[in-house]
């Protein structure tokens, strides 16, 4: 038996482990539908996320901070793959959340043009057209390393090779 202790302290039990999305769909599909990330112990995890034991869960949505942070980061994957569909010889290179929204920087034979970014932003609203399913994934350093090089993608292969071997990478 599985408990989630809810934020306003109700709790939900299950007879097996759950992930969080399920949890908020036996809360409501409104909620589930708004949902972006959950909070479990204070951690934010994906919506993916099995939960196995018992828990303090907190549903993440666009209302609050983190839910935006999570939504600007998501913004910045689409924008790298509308440019990638674009244009596939630019190569990646980083793109946090900023205070007022996320940057990607992009290494390619020129600077992008205000064309360019219509051609972006049109492209990223035909990928959220296709509501695609994103999934999480653990890799190994090595393994993402040995992928990344495979795909040209070298300014992400430098960024990979700084992280520590013992840190879990997640795509």
């Amino acid at each position: 038996m599985v408990t989630v202790t809810l934020p306003d302290g109700s709790q939900r039990q299950f007879d097996e482990a759950v992930t969080a999305m399920q949890v908020a769909q036996s809360i409501g599909p409104g909620l589930a539908k708004s949902a972006l990330a959950a909070k479990i112990n204070g951690n934010l995890v994906d919506m993916s996320t099995v939960i196995d034991s018992d828990v303090q869960l907190a549903i993440v949505t666009a209302k609050d901070d983190e839910g935006l942070d999570v939504l600007r980061h998501s913004c910045a994957h689409l924008l790298a793959q509308a440019v990638q569909s674009v244009y596939p010889n630019a190569q990646v290179t980083i793109g946090p959340v900023i205070d007022d929204g996320f940057y990607y920087d992009f290494a390619f034979e020129r600077a992008f043009t205000p064309e360019d970014l219509e051609l972006f932003e049109k492209k990223m609203a035909e990928i959220v057209a296709q509501n695609l399913t994103v999934e999480r994934h653990a890799i190994k350093r090595d393994d993402a390393v040995k992928k990344f090089a495979a795909m040209g993608e070298d300014y992400k292969v430098q960024i990979i090779e700084s992280i520590a071997d013992n840190e879990a990478l997640t795509f």
